[in-house]
């Protein structure tokens, strides 16, 4: 199955609780496009970093996130949301789902792989989301802070 054969999924309305809902490229045959990173897999955060120190108390601590990727496509499934992108910088094609902290704002987000790294940028304001790899290890850098985090599984390869 080819990754344009897979509908878009975006979060239902006031989000998903409970049990991770069914992957969605599961069965998408394409490879990682080149200079992407594979970040596919169950990721639990384990460690976090404010202004370059490790917090041992963090809301993140322990999170989990479910991540798949097919050809250009990354889906991050997490905290109740499901944000399903191609990564081809366009706002057409990126993050059009809702924020993470209320389940109902509508967000834009265009989403790129640059050297490695996969970056998301919010259209209209002035910050980036960027994940990669550490050897066995995801980071992931948010607003405010730097993750570490380890795979759990692979489920969503």
């Amino acid at each position: 199955m080819n990754v344009a054969d897979i509908p878009v999924t975006h979060t239902p309305p006031g989000g998903w609780s409970g049990e991770f809902p069914e992957p969605v490229l599961a069965g998408c045959t394409d490879p990682i496009v080149d200079g992407a990173p594979d970040m596919r897999g169950m990721w639990k955060v384990v460690e976090v970093q404010v202004d370059g120190a490790q917090i041992h108390e963090h809301r993140i601590l322990g999170a989990i996130q479910r991540i798949e990727q097919c050809g250009d496509r990354v889906t991050i499934t997490a905290g109740g949301i499901i944000h399903d992108m191609r990564c081809d910088g366009t706002a057409e094609h990126g993050v059009n789902d809702v924020a993470e902290f209320d389940k109902q704002t509508p967000i834009t987000v265009v989403a790129t792989f640059e050297e490695g790294v996969h970056v998301l940028r919010p259209v209209g304001l002035p910050i980036e989301v960027k994940r990669w790899r550490d050897g066995d290890d995801l980071m992931w850098q948010y607003v405010g802070f730097t993750c570490r985090l380890s795979r759990i599984s692979t489920e969503g390869e």
